[in-house]
Formats: structure tokens, sequence, C-alpha cells
């Protein structure tokens, strides 16, 4: 059947972004698109904005169809795509940040990493088990495009426990390139660039223009300036969250200074926010010296502070979007059309895609997630074989993935003592905490975060 699965569809700025682009591609036009979310006001309000959409942009051509059966949604689905939140901002979000608070360690986004990662993860995957088992019934066939955080973890316990074809998607490394050189005032014409490693510290390992190295440029233009805001109000009208403060952007002062210093001790540029990367590491944020936070420009809690305004938007944004009769929509750099369409008519389209590591990163275990340049074409979407990574990087990698490697092992196995391992090993808890501040943290946070959990022995 010719069939596209949302879950998660009560997202709906980003289901009009990923279905309204699947609406212009000629060869999903004609398409179920089936909105799948446990929220029924939100998903009513998706469907009739994708309704509204249909009519405008499509001919009516796509057939909307929203479920609150999860099984109907999926049966018979070609596609599906995963864009869902487990336990939302209010209780979950607040007590992945709240808790390690109080044991004086801080976080910026939290849902990748860190402790915070890890917690939205045991939530996260539980669920994600029992939409590949529907899966397993009803659409074994189908491709899963996942987008949900954190990533990396995520992917792997999806394609550790079943044949489900599985990849993972995500912005970071999309924007990398056109973002950093727009920020450093670089021509982006002729440009071509090679990223891997794993999501949100993929690294951009080569980057050329007209077939020169393009780094010595980059890291002067770094340390010199002039550094270029990134983003205007008007670019981010639909997304006020991801404005920055209202300053000059120098060299010594703007929102990239975490990711200019890693490249100029490591040698390379990290595809994730500075923000972000923050806690990635140990040497950023540190309770025994907050200085740093200043000197890099490290936005603690940035998360909460995001999902607060994003809350409040939506407030103003819905009846914008729900309620217009003239809506309508511009193709967008979301990936899955494209992706679909490639495998549809066999147009090939490159894209970055998280996979299991067999056989693309020799020096990254052959059993982790890595973030590596993909190629859809008719029918199959095949992994690039990178080769190995510079040493520094790889064990930059590393430090993260035996992380994912645990808290994977345990929301499969139901081990406690696996979630305490987790975050011992996790770089910026560990350089933060003692053994026993880190246990008594994660029981609290096993406790606080109740029926969100399965239980763990």
């Amino acid at each position: 059947m010719d069939k596209i699965t949302f879950l998660g569809a009560g997202s709906t700025v980003f289901a009009k972004n990923v279905l309204g682009d699947c609406m212009q591609t000629d060869a999903l036009r004609e398409f179920e698109y089936a909105l799948y979310d446990i929220d029924e006001i939100r998903l009513d309000e998706s469907y009739q904005m994708l309704s509204i959409l249909n009519k405008n942009i499509n001919s009516g051509k796509a057939k909307i169809k929203k479920y609150t059966d999860r099984i109907e949604a999926l049966r018979g689905a070609k596609y599906v795509i995963n864009a869902i939140q487990v336990g939302g901002y209010d209780p979950c979000t607040i007590t992945d940040f709240k808790i390690p608070e109080k044991y004086g360690l801080r976080q910026t986004i939290g849902d990748t990493v860190g402790i915070g990662g890890i917690f939205r993860a045991l939530r996260t995957i539980p669920v994600m088990l029992e939409f590949v088992r529907d899966m397993e019934k009803v659409c074994p066939d189908a491709l899963f495009l996942n987008y949900t955080n954190p990533m990396a973890m995520l992917t792997m316990a999806m394609l550790k426990s079943s044949p489900v074809r599985t990849i993972g998607i995500c912005h970071s490394v999309q924007v990398c390139v056109p973002q950093l050189l727009y920020r450093l005032g670089l021509p982006q014409d002729g440009v071509r660039y090679k990223i891997a490693g794993i999501n949100h510290m993929a690294w951009l390992l080569e980057v050329t223009r007209n077939g020169e190295d393009y780094y010595p440029e980059i890291k002067k233009r770094a340390e010199t300036g002039p550094i270029i805001k990134p983003y205007t109000k008007d670019m981010l009208k639909d997304y006020p969250q991801l404005l920055y403060p209202e300053y000059e952007f120098t060299p010594e002062k703007h929102d990239d200074l975490v990711r200019f210093e890693i490249m100029k001790q490591f040698g390379y540029y990290v595809t994730e926010s500075s923000e972000h990367n923050a806690e990635f590491m140990p040497y950023f944020i540190k309770k025994n010296h907050p200085e740093l936070i200043e000197k890099y420009q490290i936005p603690l809690n940035e998360y909460l502070r995001r999902c607060k305004i994003q809350i409040e938007h939506w407030n103003s944004l819905r009846d914008k979007l729900v309620c217009d009769v003239n809506l309508t929509h511009g193709r967008t750099h979301e990936y899955p059309s494209y992706i679909l369409e490639a495998l549809e008519t066999g147009k090939p389209f490159t894209f970055a895609g998280n996979v299991m590591n067999h056989g693309l990163i020799d020096n990254l275990p052959q059993d982790c997630c890595v973030e590596v340049t993909c190629v859809a074409d008719q029918g199959k979407i095949q992994p690039c074989v990178v080769g190995s990574l510079p040493h520094q990087l790889a064990a930059l990698n590393m430090g993260n993935i035996g992380m994912q490697q645990l808290t994977v092992d345990a929301a499969l196995t139901g081990k406690k003592e696996y979630i305490y391992q987790a975050a011992m090993l996790d770089p910026h808890t560990s350089s933060e905490l003692t053994i026993d501040e880190i246990r008594s943290m994660v029981d609290e946070m096993i406790e606080a975060h109740g029926t969100w959990l399965p239980k763990y022995h």
C-alpha cells in the first residue's frame, strides 16, 4: 500500500514541514498520510491543517486520515516517520534537569547525552519497541525513519531488537557547513565536504572550495572574525525559541565559542551546536569553574527555556496553522520527502543517516550507532564506508558511545546496574560527581520518573 504513517503527528509544525514536503513530491502526492498521536486534540489540529494543505497545494490528491488506534495507523504502511516525545516537558524534561541540578550537575539541552539523555532513552525505548512489534505484525517491510532523540540510543535499540528497517535522521549534519560558513562570512559556492562520527558529535573531516582545502581559511576566520549572527527574527518567526540574545557578535563573544575551541584543540569542527556540545565533553560546564560559563557563552538550562517559549508560541501559532483556509507550503530541506522520492523513483539522494556501524568506521565499535553519509536509490539505502577517524576524534566519540551502549543494555535487559554504569561513563557526569553521588542521583531520578519508566531490577 502507498501509505506514510506519521507517529507523533500532534507535532503540527513538524508534520506540516515533513508531510507538506511529501505533498509537493510527485511520487508521493497520492499516498495515504496516516496520522497517529495519543493527544487527540493535537492530532485533530494536525489533521485539519494537513487537510487544508492537501486541498491548497495538492489538489486533494492525498488521503489524509487520523488514527487513535496505532495498529490500524501502521497497517500496510510503506514508510513510517517517528517524531514522538515520551513524558513531555512536564513532568519528565523538568525532572531530567531539576534533580541533577540538586547534585551540582548542570545541563544545557539534556536530550541526547548526559543524565538527561540517559533517562529520555530509558522512557522512550520501551515505547519504540512497541512500535516495531506492531510493525512486525502489520507492515514488516516498511522503512522506519526516526527523528526522535536521543537518536543514537533509540536507533541502536531498534536495530538490535527488530528486523524492521530503521534509519535515524537529524538536522545537525544538514545545516553544519552552511551555518558555519554563513557565520564566518565565507563564500559557499564550490564547497564540498565529508562528515562522519556519531549523532550530534559527527566531525567535519574534510572541507574544500573549488578543490582547495578550506579548513585553513575557516580556522583563521574563527580566530579573527568577523562573526555573523546566524539567524534573524524573520528567519525564525515560527521557531522563536532558537533566537539568540541581542548583542554584537565578535571573535571573543558569540554563540559558537565551544565548537571553535574544540576545533582549535582537536583540529576539527563538530556538527551539533556549541550549547549542546558543551555537555558532550568534560571541559566546559564545571561547578568549580563558573567563569567558563561566561567565557564560552554557555546557556545553562537552555532546553527548559526553549520548551517554555515553544509552548507559549503554539497558542498564537495554532490559529495561523489550523484555521487558515488559505494556508500554503513550500518544500523545505527536511530529509524525508527526498529520501522517499529516491526510493520510489530511483533519483539518488545523499543524506546523513544514523545506522549500526557494520564496517563503516573502523576505529569505532561495530555494535554502536554511527552517523555517516547514506545514498537512497531505487528501493534501498546504502551507508557509505568512512574508514578510520583521526584518533582524537574517535576517542571523543568513544567517551559517549560506552554510555549509549550501556543505556541500551539497561533498556533491553531491565538491569538497573547498567543505568549506574552508563551515568558513571558519561563524560560530563563523571567529571562532576563522585560514584556515590551518581548512584544516589540515578536512584532519585528512577523514583521521580515513576510509571514513565519500566521496573528495573
